[in-house]
């Protein structure tokens, strides 16, 4: 399993501790410094079943900026929020788990947590 985190994020540390609590085995991956690529932001969302807006954080200064209320969300835009995803990684909603049965979550809560340990 792989959790992607902000370690400034309380809830990416509470994540943290949670699965250090239940003797987890898990990779860190800090994707402010180890910034996905399209295609894994791609890979992350069809294994959590969402789109892109889905797991965009649109209260940050990036989404402002580049004024993402104001675009599609369909078919057609969805390679460019993808690209705005991976050249602004800090609009990526977190933490990410991405469990062992290939499937992800967004692991905002204890509950969210627990399921992914679950998920073998």
């Amino acid at each position: 399993m792989e959790i992607w985190i902000n370690p400034a994020c309380s809830k990416c540390r509470s994540a943290i501790s949670l699965l250090d609590a239940e003797g987890a085995e898990y990779t860190v991956r800090r994707y402010l410094e180890d910034v996905p690529s399209e295609d894994e932001i791609r890979e992350v969302l069809e294994r959590l079943g969402l789109e892109p807006w889905d797991i965009t954080r649109t209260q940050e200064a990036a989404a402002k900026e580049l004024g993402l209320k104001e675009w599609a969300r369909d078919d057609s835009a969805r390679d460019r929020w993808i690209a705005a995803l991976a050249a602004h990684p800090k609009l990526i909603q977190r933490p990410i788990i991405t469990a062992d049965d290939g499937s992800a979550l967004v692991a905002r809560t204890d509950d969210a947590v627990q399921d992914a340990l679950s998920r073998k």
